[in-house]
């Protein structure tokens, strides 16, 4: 039943030599990878507004300096991330290019702020697209958290279906996204520049005195403004996902994506100020401007709807980096193996369902709340934005290929940029963040954890030629029996076709019930020898393990090995097992972790 279920779900499996018709072209591309970054207009300009309006409605028009400033970082984040997928068309991103020209320290940071960002990727827009999907409606207002959850699962199900299949779905969306703004923007402008408004809007002139303004709060509300770059980053993870040639579709995909990053973000940010627009708890500025171009009418509803869908799907971005970043990770022994195994789908699906379950978590214990969430989104974006461009300067400097000033020079800005707005954020608002110096420790200290153990694993399972192992002279059985049943019978029948080094071992409550067990067993397995051990206190394990002790003890002195052969039915139902104790795998489950003791299980098929 779970098996057609998850053929429901995700379809059938895929062949192997079906990988490259995964493959992005530019178009897909670009609504998979780009769709957080994209998504970001919408919460973007809005978060720029909430700092100013601590002071009032007369600092608004402070956004248009600070969206411009926000554009000059786009310009430079566009370059150096250009320079990074021809430099390292292999994808990895952040992770590699710190890793290779920073130290592994540097790397497992920038790899452990993506892997946080990307949870929070998917928080982040499902939380905010589910704003935008109450703020049209109110009344869901109190279900904010079950539709943020359920929304999850529903992409988390989608990404195991395939990167093609999920591109396909996706890219209708996020381009309807993009016309519904473009026409929120042409027609905003059209009327403004025709005098065709519904009322006069209050918007302070560029350059009108603010009493209380510091610069302070002007670097806090860029700070904010900077959160519509994330995602900026993930076509230089992904560049495996691309249709040959991959770092020449990465490339383009990428400018198109800063450009149309650029134009939405800076209308979408001229209307609010011309508008006078300002935060609402319970209504989003583009809600806002959509209402005051279009009235509350279909165009209205035409612009919530697709930006509540691209809010929501921008998690798609998170889904698609995330589990490559696992992968490369993984590969290199800082994470799990089960990463780097694909799914029926050939997608990385455990890295998928991880994503999935964190952000979920994360969305609960946040409430939902989108805002409490974006401060730690950003500085988990601009730590690995900071020493990628760190480290592209050192490769520059180090390889001093044709056109090396140039591009280094391009870095170079870009690192001050983004140290500085890093620096930003941890002063404006470090009580939003300073978690981040617990837990980015605590994830590098796991990633060495693991690759300590995987290290310590490689080196107990490489053969060395000038240390032969020891030759195994043969074996001893011990046949843990509880009755006189065919199921024991078949048990004895197959250790005695391996060897005549038998041990039937019966465990009893009590005397007379051991004397009567073992008069039975003379007269049925003659052949055999039965050892019967006492228990005081109806335990099984601990008589049969101290006997399993003495025997591997004498047996090891003869390079002799010794197997635990466990008699077990199976029934025929699966609910059937309830109704029988669970002793064969109790024992199993203790003694698979002894040292030098082969446990078998021999099944017996119940037909009835």
């Amino acid at each position: 039943m779970l098996s057609s279920v998850k053929r429901i779900l995700i379809g059938r499996p895929l062949k192997s030599t079906a990988l490259g018709d995964q493959k992005l072209n530019i178009l897909k591309a670009l609504a998979i990878l780009s769709s957080d970054a994209l998504s970001s207009v919408a919460y973007g300009t809005e978060q720029i507004l909430i700092v100013l309006s601590t002071i009032g409605a007369v600092a608004y028009w402070y956004s248009i300096p600070i969206a411009v400033g926000v554009l000059f970082l786009l310009a430079a984040l566009i370059i150096s991330y250009r320079q990074i997928i021809f430099s390292y068309p292999h994808g990895g991103g952040a992770y590699v290019v710190s890793k290779e020209n920073l130290g592994v320290n540097a790397g497992l940071i920038a790899g452990g702020s993506l892997l946080v960002d990307y949870i929070l990727t998917v928080a982040v827009s499902v939380s905010a697209g589910t704003d935008a999907i109450t703020s049209a409606i109110p009344q869901l207002h109190p279900y904010t958290v079950p539709i943020a959850c359920v929304l999850v699962v529903m992409i988390t199900i989608l990404n195991l279906r395939g990167l093609t299949e999920s591109a396909t779905i996706l890219a209708y969306p996020v381009y309807l996204f993009v016309f519904a703004l473009f026409i929120l923007i042409g027609v905003g402008i059209y009327n403004i520049m025709t005098g065709n408004v519904s009322h006069t809007f209050y918007h302070p002139a560029l350059g009108t005195p603010v009493e209380g303004i510091s610069l302070f709060l002007l670097l806090r509300a860029f700070a904010s403004g900077c959160s519509a770059l994330t995602g900026v980053e993930a076509i230089s993870n992904a560049i495996p996902n691309f249709k040959d040639p991959a770092p020449k579709n990465a490339a383009k995909t990428l400018i198109l994506m800063g450009s149309l990053l650029a134009i939405l973000f800076s209308g979408i940010t001229f209307l609010a100020y011309y508008y006078g627009i300002g935060p609402k708890a319970d209504e989003t500025v583009v809600s806002q401007i959509a209402r005051e171009t279009f009235g509350r009418n279909y165009l209205y509803f035409f612009v919530q709807g697709t930006t509540a869908v691209i809010l929501v799907l921008a998690a798609n971005t998170g889904f698609s980096a995330f589990p490559l970043l696992a992968f490369n990770l993984a590969k290199d022994k800082y994470m799990p193996r089960m990463f780097a195994i694909r799914g029926d789908r050939l997608g990385y699906s455990n890295g998928i369902v991880a994503l999935g379950v964190a952000s979920i978590l994360l969305i609960i214990a946040f409430h939902g709340k989108t805002e409490h969430l974006i401060p730690l989104y950003a500085v988990g974006v601009f730590i690995p934005f900071t020493l990628s461009q760190t480290g592209m300067i050192i490769r520059w400097v180090r390889k001093k290929q044709g056109g090396w000033l140039a591009k280094l020079s391009a870095n170079l800005i870009g690192a001050i940029i983004t140290l500085t707005v890093l620096l930003i954020f941890f002063i404006t608002k470090f009580t939003q963040v300073w978690f981040v110096f617990i837990f980015l420790p605590l994830i590098v200290i796991m990633f060495h954890r693991i690759n300590k153990h995987y290290e310590a694993v490689g080196e107990q399972l490489r053969i060395h030629p000038e240390s032969p192992a020891i030759p195994i002279e043969g074996n001893v059985i011990i046949v843990p029996v509880a009755g006189f049943t065919k199921v024991v019978e078949n048990s004895i029948n197959y250790a005695k076709s391996l060897t005549d080094q038998i041990f039937a071992v019966y465990v009893s409550f009590d005397r007379e019930d051991e004397k009567r067990f073992a008069e039975k067993w003379e007269k049925w397995q003659p052949d055999v020898r039965l050892v019967t051990l006492q228990s005081h206190y109806r335990s099984v394990l601990q008589p049969l393990s101290k006997f399993i002790d003495t025997v591997e003890h004498k047996a090891s002195e003869n390079n002799y090995r010794v197997t635990v052969l466990i008699p077990q039915f199976i029934t025929k139902k699966s609910w059937h097992n309830i109704l029988h104790n669970q002793s064969s795998l109790l024992i199993r489950t203790y003694l698979i972790f002894k040292k030098k003791v082969i446990v078998a299980t021999l099944p017996y098929h119940f037909k009835k």
